[in-house]
């Protein structure tokens, strides 16, 4: 029988390789670890997100070193593109595309801050957008995603808006235990796509 710390590690892995490898998000990802890890792994405390990002990071630099880079740019290229569009909104790039450990296979998720939530529903169906409407599991927040071709990618990425209250814009911009953001707005995402290029 491991020890906790190493059941741990072995579960993060575990999840991580969900993640990384069919896209599954965090919560689903840990939830199935647990479950593969038998009944020992089913009484422990479930690892932090961080932790499992941690592992992630190791992942794609083990087995995914060589196309990550590039799968991440164009994912961040193409949620620029849509925050520029919803500008009004205050969009702000959260997830694992402004984290960095994003790949071919991962959504974006775009946070808009409003002061009328159906503006944004008004606004989409003003320029054309295709969009479905659904709340988000287990919360009454609505969500509106859009299946949109990543021409650099090949292939169609689920991007999905999360509508909030204005107000709620302070506190997400709290950052994580270590200090870094959970999400950034279109001229802190330029900077990171330009530091890309710096050789």
């Amino acid at each position: 029988m491991p020890p906790p710390d190493e059941l741990t590690a072995e579960l993060c892995a575990r999840a991580a390789r969900w993640v990384v490898d069919e896209g599954m998000d965090y919560p689903g990802a840990k939830r199935r670890a647990q479950r593969e890890l038998g009944q020992q792994a089913a009484r422990m405390e479930l690892p932090s997100n961080e932790a499992v990002e941690d592992a992630v990071r190791e992942h794609i630099a083990l087995f995914h070193a060589d196309t990550q880079p590039g799968e991440l740019r164009a994912l961040r290229e193409l949620a620029l593109h849509w925050m520029a569009r919803l500008a009004e909104f205050r969009p702000h790039l959260g997830g694992a595309a402004w984290r960095g450990t994003a790949t071919r296979l991962s959504d974006l998720r775009i946070d808009l801050y409003c002061d009328d939530p159906k503006a944004t529903e008004i606004e989409f169906l003003n320029q054309g957008i295709d969009f479905d409407s659904h709340d988000a599991p287990g919360d009454a927040q609505v969500v509106l995603t859009v299946h949109a071709p990543c021409r650099a990618l090949g292939e169609t990425v689920g991007v999905h808006f999360l509508i909030h209250d204005h107000d709620a814009l302070r506190g997400a911009l709290k950052p994580d235990t270590r200090g870094r953001s959970w999400r950034g707005d279109a001229a802190a995402l330029r900077r990171l796509l330009a530091q890309d290029d710096t050789p």
